[in-house]
């Protein structure tokens, strides 16, 4: 499908965005700039110091000192809450990738590790006794499974013959259910 709109006049809209777009955020800065300002003009109240004595001046540097404490302690809570939800924020990201199971896993390398250095890693000094698993393992005799089935040796051909079709598909299903083949 083509576009309905020329390529110079994509790029001419582009460009009257990306214009509105800058006047919008340079409109935001000043602003920003302004709303500091008047806050500034109601919170702080201009010094007038001409005219104090040396003991008036101390007590207005005692207050301005004890104003400036106040705003550093505050500054100093806020500080310490926001950075305590960083890391409560990280610690959740963490918890929900791990909920996804999205995560690379690093790949492991296998270990050949004997039962005793295995025990000695679990327990530590406690593990006094040697194992060796394989002689705690049962010896079973293998039952001679081939003197018990005859074998019939006999033309292949043959045998390939009656079992086709699905006659010989209900032969294979009876020899199968009745112990001694018949």
């Amino acid at each position: 499908r083509k576009s309905k709109i020329t390529a110079s006049r994509k790029l001419l809209l582009k460009s009257l965005m990306l214009a509105k777009a800058k006047e919008e955020w340079d409109q935001e800065i000043l602003d920003k700039q302004a709303e500091k300002e008047r806050y500034l003009s109601e919170r702080v109240t201009p010094l007038h110091t001409s005219g104090l004595s040396l003991s008036q001046l101390q007590d207005l540097c005692r207050e301005l000192h004890e104003k400036v404490e106040i705003v550093d302690e505050e500054r100093y809570d806020i500080e310490a809450k926001c950075n305590h939800n960083t890391r409560e924020i990280k610690d959740l990201k963490i918890k929900v990738l791990d909920l996804r199971g999205k995560f690379k896993r690093p790949p492991l390398r296998r270990v050949r590790v004997s039962a005793d250095a295995m025990l000695r890693a679990l327990l530590g000094s406690k593990h006094k006794v040697s194992m060796d698993l394989r002689a705690n393992l049962k010896s079973v005799k293998k039952e001679d499974t081939e003197k018990e089935r005859p074998v019939e040796v006999g033309d292949w051909r043959k045998n390939v013959e009656a079992m086709s079709g699905m006659e010989g598909r209900k032969k294979m299903f009876d020899a199968a259910k009745s112990p001694t083949g018949q």
